[in-house]
């Protein structure tokens, strides 16, 4: 996989397990050591050559098998009701996101392939799963923690999944996405959002993701990102949304033009 190099600015809420007891803002840095990388990470184009399996999951239907514009509309407007009167329904939430996304896609590819980090993801497809990542290593090695309290980020991930009785693969495969490459961006875009949780140090709260989702919207531009942010908070309480509002939504907007844009980590 390639090379985690994104430095940015994480914010430590007093829901976040490794912060500090004000909530305060500060700078820290995490990447994964060279090393790390090799003991922690296997490239997906090694897995297909053993498994023949297409680097996004099961083999694609035809493009016969798409829906047509006017399906896709009615699969859109659909999605969105049912998301809108759920947030938690995951399938409808994917299904919107793949059916309005295209011109943001099209946008996140341009931004990947042009740096060289996004370029390599593109060209070598890693995926997130357990198929491709050793979980359970890094889920028990995120107990051994060194007491100057240094961890890789093979650790802090390991330590998220684990905290919380995440799995990787739960993720939704791409139905509705023509494009290979596309169909491969809303793949990554969707299996990088525990990465994404453990780099920020957002906890899976709800406050927690909504700060994710608007920095997810202002970073990649995506519809289902824009739906998830805005419905989710009209059904907070009050002092919530005045903490969405005067801490998460400013911190998401800060981080947005700081840091390395997240599809290329």
């Amino acid at each position: 996989i390639s090379s985690f190099s994104m430095k940015m600015i994480a914010f430590r809420s007093f829901h976040v397990i490794r912060g500090n007891s004000k909530g305060s803002c500060h700078k820290i840095r995490r990447y994964i050591p060279q090393s790390s990388q090799n003991q922690y990470f296997h490239s997906a184009s090694s897995l297909n050559e053993k498994t023949g399996i297409p680097f996004y999951g099961s083999p694609r239907s035809s493009s016969d098998s798409l829906p047509s514009p006017l399906h896709r509309i009615s699969l859109a407007i659909n999605a969105a009701t049912t998301a809108f009167k759920d947030p938690s329904r995951a399938d409808a939430v994917a299904i919107l996101g793949e059916v309005t996304g295209h011109f943001a896609l099209r946008n996140m590819q341009e931004k990947m392939m042009s740096h060289p980090i996004g370029k390599n993801i593109l060209q070598e497809r890693p995926l997130v799963s357990k198929e491709t990542l050793p979980i359970d290593s890094l889920i028990e090695s995120s107990k051994h923690i060194t007491e100057n309290g240094k961890e890789t980020f093979g650790q802090a991930y390991g330590k998220f999944l684990g905290s919380h009785k995440f799995d990787p693969d739960e993720r939704d495969e791409v139905k509705y996405v023509s494009d290979p490459d596309l169909a491969y961006i809303m793949l990554r875009y969707r299996q990088c959002h525990d990465y994404w949780h453990t780099l920020t140090g957002l906890p899976p709260t709800v406050l927690g993701e909504l700060g994710l989702k608007w920095l997810e919207l202002l970073q990649t531009g995506l519809p289902v990102a824009a739906l998830s942010a805005t419905v989710g908070s009209l059904r907070l309480e009050e002092r919530e949304r005045k903490i969405l509002n005067n801490l998460y939504f400013p911190w998401a907007v800060k981080m947005s033009k700081q840091s390395e844009y997240l599809l290329n980590v």
